[in-house]
């Protein structure tokens, strides 16, 4: 049985499937790289982005531009882990119409060099930016250990580029994040910061409300993104409870004609064996006949009962040359287009933030991630448009309770934690809702459509923009924001002020659980905290009216 039988999704969205989000203009630039590089005279950018949208090769896009017209020196990307920095490999952008190629000369990208962060890739980072070559790749590893050494001042007059930049945190213990801090003190850096989630699984705020207002903001929404598809056109979130081993309840769920993904728990976990090693031998079993292991690639061949031979390419494997052979056979440029070069990958830390499968339809979790941005991640695993590619899901299979306390109230807590994940995500891959004040003034806005009869400005209309996947509505007596930066929060931070509201467990608990609860308490004293705690130097609110941010 599968899990459309078993299963109902929490969250189901679909998608008009314009293709507008994948057409690229006269310069090789789709809507969102466009959109970021008519900011590129911007010392400080923020790029908020969801994953395929394109943020490496608009970052390729700025960082020729402030070379080659700004007067920068060189520019130096850095990625969280090794294997990201394959996003920024050379890349012929003439061949689109941009002016010049991205070029990282092979000893310039330390993600590819052996030896550990703290040596001689320090070292390497020293030598270029003595040298007269223009761009580096590296780990935040790397460039954390590069900065503790050399210095801010030594990377004046240069283009500082953060991939992933959720994993910076105000919090002073963040290394990353401090030495962000010092770069914008001494103003002398330009930086370019890149996410496809702004906001950290532990609730740290990213950067300081100082420093963040001083980023200039680009916003390219999953819903822009995911409607203007080609092929995709509907992505489910669903939560699935179980009992007994977890290998049983995941055949349940999995349709072996997917592509798919299955992340194993952590060994720490209660839904954990501790025996990863034997896991992924029962999920083998369970699938099918093993017969044997491809000479080219190392994925294992298991025949199913219907007589398909699935190709596995096991990440969990713990002999590091066999997981190495498995990675590099899934990293293989030539196999980037070839939906038949692998059937199903299982992993337990890999596979998530930075890894293109763009043939993954169902990403398969089991047990409850700690991080609510590990979910967004894992979930971006399966928004890649693909032909023939209609419809996405991700899965998280989460253990039924036994009978001792304990495991009672760390199932809840897993419960409480998935339905944060799923108020989260219908946030951001639904369509925007823009509440505008009503007021003489008021008049229609250029690509919103105001239906039979369009704009009449004798009463509070509703105007549609498909293309952006905004919605306008017009409001009586609505507040605007008093300040620049409360219009700026409005406008651009409502998904991390939410975040930050469904990752509270007490908002959470009561509003499920207390009958008595009056929702405006919630909703206006709960996130009212929220948001004075987040934004202690900014007021919202005014005059004990509503006001108009965006939802």
């Amino acid at each position: 049985m599968n899990q459309d039988q078993k299963t109902i999704p929490s969250v189901s969205v679909r998608y008009a499937g314009t293709g507008r989000s994948t057409r690229a203009n006269e310069l090789g630039m789709r809507p969102m790289q466009e959109r970021a590089y008519e900011r590129r005279g911007e010392q400080y950018l923020l790029i908020k982005s969801p994953p395929a949208s394109g943020k490496s090769r608009a970052l390729m896009f700025i960082a020729l531009d402030k070379l080659h017209n700004q007067g920068l020196k060189q520019v130096i990307v850095v990625v969280p882990e090794r294997n990201i920095g394959a996003s920024f490999h050379d890349e012929p952008l003439s061949r689109s119409g941009f002016r010049e190629d991205w070029r990282v000369a092979p000893k310039w990208n330390l993600c590819n060099a052996p030896g550990a962060d703290n040596g001689g890739k320090v070292k390497s980072v020293g030598a270029f930016l003595d040298s007269e070559d223009r761009i580096l790749v590296c780990t935040h590893a790397t460039f954390r250990f590069a900065v503790d050494e050399f210095g801010v001042a030594a990377f004046d007059n240069r283009l500082i580029a953060v991939d992933e930049f959720h994993h910076v945190s105000a919090n002073p213990d963040n290394r990353l994040g401090l030495h962000i801090g010092e770069f914008m003190a001494r103003d002398k850096a330009h930086i370019v910061a890149m996410t496809g989630s702004y906001f950290r699984g532990d609730a740290e705020a990213v950067l300081a409300p100082r420093d963040e207002a001083k980023f200039d903001t680009v916003t390219y929404t999953y819903y822009e993104q995911l409607n203007g598809y080609e092929y995709l056109k509907q992505l489910d979130i669903g939560y699935f409870f179980y009992s007994g081993a977890y290998a049983d309840a995941l055949i349940d769920v999995l349709n072996t004609f997917e592509k798919t993904i299955i992340h194993i728990p952590n060994v720490n976990s209660r839904e954990s064996t501790r025996d990863k090693i034997r896991e992924v031998e029962h999920i083998i079993e369970e699938l099918g006949e093993w017969r044997g292991v491809d000479e080219a690639t190392g994925f294992q061949l298991v025949e199913t009962a219907d007589g398909r031979v699935l190709r596995i390419a096991d990440l969990v494997e713990d002999d590091p040359a066999r997981r190495e052979r498995v990675s590099a056979a899934l990293k293989d440029p030539a196999q980037k287009n070839n939906r038949g070069h692998v059937d199903m990958i299982i992993a337990l830390g890999m596979a998530k933030e930075g890894f293109d499968w763009i043939w993954c339809e169902h990403a398969l979790t089991v047990g409850y991630r700690s991080s609510l941005t590990e979910i967004v991640q894992i979930i971006g695993r399966t928004t890649r448009d693909a032909p023939g590619k209609t419809r996405a899901r991700f899965t998280n299979l989460i253990a039924e309770p036994d009978a001792s306390e304990q495991a009672v109230v760390e199932a809840v807590n897993d419960t409480l934690k998935a339905i944060a994940a799923s108020l989260l995500m219908e946030q951001v891959l639904a369509p925007r809702f823009e509440f505008k004040p009503k007021n003489p003034e008021s008049g229609p806005e250029e690509g919103f459509d105001y239906g039979e009869g369009g704009y009449d400005p004798d009463k509070c209309n509703i105007g549609v923009n498909e293309q952006s996947g905004q919605y306008q509505v017009e409001i009586n007596g609505l507040a605007e924001p008093k300040s620049e930066e409360a219009a700026r929060i409005c406008r651009e931070d409502l998904n991390e002020v939410i975040a930050g509201f469904v990752q509270d467990k007490t908002a959470i608990e009561r509003g499920l659980f207390d009958e008595d609860l009056i929702p405006e308490e919630l909703t206006l004293v709960r996130m009212g905290k929220i948001v004075k705690d987040r934004y202690r130097a900014h007021f919202l609110v005014g005059g004990g009216r509503p006001v108009a941010c965006d939802a």
